[in-house]
């Protein structure tokens, strides 16, 4: 292996791999993130797997790798062995080999005009200081959005009805419209917004750049209400119990697809107590605090697979970008795969070990334990 390569591997903060077909054949694509700059180098598969069990082996503590059988988590423990912990997948799709796919549609969703006027990027695609994180937001939600799009059972019959629950300033309101209409969906588009202003400035955007199916609403989480179907529900950043309210509201709706980010998770903590072999958790702030977060996104996925959903929690944007980077998927199980009874004992023996009074979530959705 070149000594430069191992040098640069050694200073990332984060390598992220997939295969690509090229002209040779295939190679595995790998993309070092250091603290100012992305490097691309093409390997051929069996060099670029050692150099990634190089990177976990001296570097890295765990890893993360995606198939459509299954989800694996390679973890480096204290002795140096290495844990490997599998879950259901997280796409069932597999993505396209085409090499500069990625690059390619960064670089085209930078420069899109929606960006520009809502303050994200200047005319040549490049990030508006302080925006760059926003940008790398904006990239991994259409991202997102498509694999999950092509799970979900959608009715192409009509026209897709669509809902971002708390749009702010729009941002992955248009990505979403956007990305929907490059993907040759008819969509219909809402953006459900508290602030007057915000309505008001979304909504001369989407007109000035000819968002025809796309239109801004006054409302509040768990208050609006649909005109009719609902197929995707998207509630990101929604504060502490909203992210509850827009979820129920999906479910209630029937949505085939659900996505939401969480922050802001205080419900659970006052009231929560500790089993006896966590009791050192409760004895720092930050770990009780992240307890309480996991506790709270857990019994969210439990309450959707019991609700007819296949749930997924995973990483939205890496952590230093955002704070909030954890997101919660559900996409509607075309069989229902039984009574939930399974997911549903689950979802009380958490419950009853944590001591817990009320969930917001599951009281909506009948579901809280007496």
């Amino acid at each position: 292996m070149p000594q430069k390569e191992a040098a640069d591997t050694a200073t990332a903060r984060n390598l992220k791999a997939r295969p690509v077909q090229l002209k040779d054949g295939r190679r595995l694509c790998i993309v070092e993130c250091h603290a100012t700059r992305e490097t691309t180098q093409n390997y051929v598969p069996e060099e670029g797997i050692a150099l990634l069990v190089k990177a976990l082996m001296q570097g890295f503590e765990r890893a993360h790798v995606f198939t459509t059988t299954g989800d694996f988590q390679f973890r480096r423990e204290r002795s140096g062995q290495i844990s490997v912990r599998s879950t259901r997948p997280t796409f069932v799709a597999a993505p396209s080999l085409a090499h500069d796919r990625s690059k390619q549609g960064r670089e085209a969703l930078a420069c899109e005009p929606f960006l520009q006027r809502l303050g994200v990027t200047l005319a040549d695609g490049s990030p508006r200081a302080g925006m760059a994180a926003k940008l790398r937001q904006v990239h991994r939600f259409v991202e997102i959005l498509g694999h999950l799009l092509a799970d979900a059972t959608l009715d192409s019959s009509r026209p897709l009805q669509v809902v971002d629950m708390g749009a702010g300033k729009g941002y992955l309101t248009f990505a979403l419209a956007h990305a929907l209409r490059l993907k040759g969906w008819d969509a219909r588009v809402v953006g459900v917004e508290l602030r007057p202003e915000l309505v008001d400035s979304g909504n001369v955007v989407a007109r000035d750049l000819g968002f025809e199916h796309l239109r801004f609403v006054a409302g509040a989480i768990g208050e609006w209400q649909p005109e009719g179907a609902l197929d995707v529900l998207v509630a990101l950043h929604a504060c502490d119990t909203a992210t509850d309210d827009a979820l129920f509201q999906g479910v209630q709706a029937g949505a085939a697809l659900l996505l939401s980010s969480p922050c802001c998770h205080r419900e659970l903590r006052p009231q929560m107590r500790l089993p006896t072999t966590l009791s050192p958790v409760g004895r720092h702030g930050i770990l009780l605090e992240r307890q309480a977060e996991i506790l709270t996104d857990a019994l969210r996925a439990e309450l959707l697979e019991m609700s007819g959903y296949s749930a997924r929690v995973f990483e939205f944007v890496e952590p230093e970008h955002s704070g909030k980077n954890l997101m919660l998927a559900g996409v509607r199980r075309s069989d229902h795969g039984g009574d939930g009874e399974k997911e549903r004992e689950s979802f009380r023996n958490l419950w009853s070990s944590f001591g817990l009074r009320s969930q917001r979530l599951a009281s909506l959705l009948g579901e809280q334990p007496e």
